[in-house]
């Protein structure tokens, strides 16, 4: 019996598929679980690419981000071939600025399309998340794990630099000391503890993750989009602005969401006493 063709030799759209269901959830899965999910720069960036035409369609309307295998994505695929830029006979092979700029065109870039995206963001976590994978479960809006998941801060084990918006979003997220804590000491995180730590929004039994991101993804569908990008908007500047910018931002939110077919929807339905048809416009 012959060997199973290594992931790393498909198509990239076998190794992120994708898939819009009726209900207008966008399901995004990693899908090379020989390698336990550690990203390649082209899955990186076919996932930019979903989640930006995620943002551009009206027929989507919610997105879950997934794995297949036992890990949910565990980190930079390292071994993956990269294609070096043409450089002058003599120039050093990492001229000043190259690191930097490959941090800001690919993790940065695929936590700032999440963070970015106006619709709902879901992560269903099947399994370990490590490095940039807790960073882009953590860009999430919702996070569903599995009780066998296991986050992890892997960076100060490699003595690097956590990258992908790390020390960004876990002070936000769970305050500066507790961050210092994960991203210092690079300990394992339990799907339990990761919850108590309020990472985490709800653990299930791993055979039950995907029902239960797929009935969250389809309630948030079935509801008012605009709304919902407005709101995830409000929610992320609040933590970078000043009172004053956050209820000037929030005044023009409600302006620009009144103007939606959505809004006077909620409002008809109420006053009708009905339950409200969002179309997502």
């Amino acid at each position: 019996m012959s060997d199973p063709t290594p992931t790393a030799a498909l198509p990239v759209d076998q190794q992120v598929r994708y898939e819009l269901t009726d209900a207008g959830v966008a399901w995004i899965t990693l899908d090379r679980p020989d390698v336990a999910n550690a990203i390649s720069p082209a899955q990186r960036d076919r996932v930019i690419e979903l989640l930006d035409d995620a943002a551009r369609l009206l027929a989507v309307r919610c997105v879950v981000l997934t794995a297949t295998g036992r890990a949910f994505c565990t980190g930079a695929d390292l071994r993956a071939e990269r294609t070096p830029d043409p450089r002058p006979e003599g120039a050093p092979e990492q001229p000043v600025g190259y690191v930097s700029r490959m941090i800001a065109t690919g993790a940065q870039a695929l936590i700032g399309a999440v963070l970015d995206c106006p619709k709902p963001v879901l992560a269903a976590v099947n399994g370990t998340a490590a490095g940039i994978g807790a960073h882009l479960a953590f860009a999430c809006d919702l996070v569903v794990a599995a009780d066998s998941a296991r986050f992890i801060e892997v960076f100060v084990r490699r003595g690097l630099v956590p990258d992908g918006g790390g020390a960004y979003l876990l002070p936000r997220l769970i305050g500066l000391q507790r961050a210092k804590e994960l991203l210092f000491l690079g300990d394992d995180v339990s799907a339990d503890d990761a919850r108590a730590l309020g990472l985490v929004n709800r653990v299930v039994p791993a055979a039950e993750v995907t029902a239960e991101a797929g009935a969250l993804a389809d309630r948030l569908a079935a509801g008012p989009t605009q709304a919902l990008a407005l709101t995830k908007m409000l929610c992320n500047r609040s933590l970078d602005s000043d009172r004053a910018t956050a209820f000037h931002e929030e005044a023009w939110a409600q302006e620009a969401n009144m103007g939606t077919h959505d809004a006077q929807e909620g409002v008809r339905s109420f006053v009708e006493r009905r339950t409200a048809a969002y179309r997502g416009w």
